[in-house]
């Protein structure tokens, strides 16, 4: 009773650990997102609901990534250094700790299902009805519901087809075993070891597995069919951010003393064609279409200029300029230090990759390695941060941070697009609702997708954190003749033996359907391959305007809004 006693408390101590990190991670997530969501929203246009909205839907993405290093940290925590348990790591608190992540996890993506399927949508197509000012408000309501139905039931399909072939692979598999006495290992099943048991009472177990395993395969299928979008959300954004924000940073912008030079020199221009235009008309005739066309495109062209004109003046008299330039040597530093992370995830994503490639399972297991044999720098990092705690946490925060601003840099470079359609621009200070939507949508599938990048990075430090197991080595003495057998510690990895090695839940549920890891696998590929595009567009591309731009097509900008420029 004693030893029950002490061995509970231990592991309540543990848990307590490793939840109050990830409390306080919590609430700095929480200040981040606000801080973050009323950077760029536009205060002309800012809505209480769509700004709580963006809030929350970017908070649970980030929440749900900080559960990945407490998930490792608890498994890791069960075990000592020397490949054996810890006194108070029993097959029952052990299970309670694993159902404690795993409980975690299914709130976490069951409320990214809610946002993603249901809240974001409503709330989008809520102020997209907004805009038509002869709606009422039961209009705008009854529409926002007629789209989102169509979303939710994008959802309920999702979860239906993940239980589905979960029930359909798992039957297949579990009747194999039965009658081929066949080995896998992406579906593990305890088949009753009872030898006394008949054939219908395997069966019948057979039976309440797929009852009870569906509802984390249909949960699986739909996080990770999200995870694919946020893939391609990375290789878009993300890859090219990776390259644009470092060389920025270190390129610097435009004098806005230069630009208004030039600015005015392009509104005198300007004026004069418009002037000799109108000069034609000074008798009385009338212009041809052709001028009066070509008349209204240099008026639009002016006031333009002199919108420009107005921020560049603004701009130039800052005292925010003046303090931004005597930054600039700290920008440089930056900019150098992102380019060497970026290098450095480049490599690692490259050996890891190579690795899968040369001695991986194949495509029909996921692409998943037995063993490490080409190591790669954050692989080999993660592991040994772990020793000192919570080294590895802030690691792992610096990385999800650093793809979230990286990302952030792609969006604001490129726009958000429908294909050929640009629908928004994200600009400080000026983002309207529903591009602040948009964009926290584009950075909850980037965070999701973040987890499985780190997965990538470094796959046996997500897959079983700092565990070492116990293997039989047999010793031969020269003196005596003799062998001995010893039991030495080795590293965790896909190989070892499963009641040796906890594996994390994170880890079930990126790799519970193999075709979402052979897609990933492809898709880290194509983000190489954006990235060194990147790479070579920024460096060939010339500073930035000091201002964000000002275009024709900038429809939400207004001449009373404060100048947003980039720091």
């Amino acid at each position: 009773m004693a030893a029950a006693a002490t061995a509970a408390g231990a592991a309540s101590a543990e848990l307590v650990i490793g939840w109050c990190i990830f409390g306080l991670l919590l609430l700095a997530i929480l200040a981040f997102c606000w801080i973050y969501v009323r950077k760029y929203q536009s205060q002309r246009e800012s809505e209480v609901v769509s700004t709580i909205t963006a809030i929350f839907s970017l908070a649970i993405a980030l929440i749900t990534s900080a559960l990945l290093p407490v998930d490792i940290f608890l498994v890791s925590y069960m075990k000592n250094q020397n490949g054996t348990f810890k006194d108070w790591a029993n097959a029952n608190v052990s299970r309670q700790i694993e159902d404690t992540v795993l409980y975690g996890y299914y709130t976490l993506y069951s409320v990214i299902l809610f946002c993603v399927f249901l809240w974001i949508p409503f709330v989008y197509f809520y102020y997209e009805e907004k805009d038509d000012d002869d709606t009422s408000k039961c209009t705008q309501i009854k529409t926002a519901l007629k789209y989102t139905l169509g979303f939710a039931v994008i959802c309920a399909l999702l979860l239906l087809i993940g239980s589905l072939i979960c029930k359909l692979k798992l039957f297949i598999t579990d009747i194999s075993k039965l009658f081929l006495k066949g080995r896998y290992a992406f579906v593990p099943l305890n088949v009753p070891n009872n030898k006394n048991s008949t054939e219908w009472e395997k069966v019948k177990f057979l039976f309440e597995e797929l009852g009870s395993s569906h509802g984390l395969a249909a949960l699986s299928f739909s996080i990770s069919s999200l995870t694919l979008i946020g893939m391609l959300a990375a290789i878009t954004y993300t890859a090219y951010g990776m390259s644009a924000l470092p060389l920025n940073l270190i390129k610097g912008t435009r004098s806005a003393a230069y630009e208004r030079l030039e600015n005015t020199e392009d509104i005198e221009e300007v004026e004069q064609h418009i002037q000799s235009i109108k000069s034609k008309s000074k008798d009385g005739r009338p212009l041809p279409a052709r001028d009066k066309r070509t008349l209204k495109q240099l008026e639009e062209r002016l006031r333009t200029l002199r919108k420009r004109e107005r921020r560049l003046e603004f701009i130039e008299n800052s005292c925010w300029t003046k303090f931004c330039g005597a930054l600039r040597p700290l920008k440089i530093i930056w900019g150098i230090f992102f380019i060497l992370v970026a290098l450095l995830f480049v490599i690692s994503l490259f050996l890891s990759n190579l690795d899968k490639a040369l001695h991986s399972a194949g495509i029909n297991s996921g692409f998943i390695i037995f063993g490490t044999n080409l190591s790669n720098p954050l692989n080999m990092l993660l592991p040994l941060l772990q020793r000192v705690f919570p080294l590895d946490y802030i690691l792992i925060t610096i990385i999800i941070m650093y793809f979230i601003f990286t990302s952030m840099a792609g969006i604001r470079n490129i726009g958000i697009w429908f294909f050929w359609i640009r629908l928004y621009k994200i600009r400080r200070g000026r983002t309207r609702p529903q591009a602040l939507l948009f964009l926290c949508m584009i950075l909850l599938l980037i965070v999701l997708h973040t987890s499985y990048m780190i997965y990538s990075l470094a796959p046996q430090y997500v897959m079983y954190g700092s565990q070492n197991y116990l293997i039989e080595s047999n010793i031969t003495y020269d003196d005596h003749k003799g062998n001995s057998t010893l039991s030495v510690p080795k590293r965790c990895d896909a190989d070892a033996p499963e009641d040796q090695c906890t594996v994390t839940r994170t880890y079930l549920f990126l790799h519970k359907f193999w075709f979402f890891s052979a897609a990933y696998y492809f898709g880290n590929w194509a983000f190489l391959g954006v990235f060194l595009i990147g790479l070579i567009v920024s460096c060939c591309k010339g500073k930035k305007s000091v201002i964000e731009g000002v275009e024709e097509d900038d429809s939400d900008l207004s001449d009373d809004e404060p100048s947003a420029y980039s720091i």
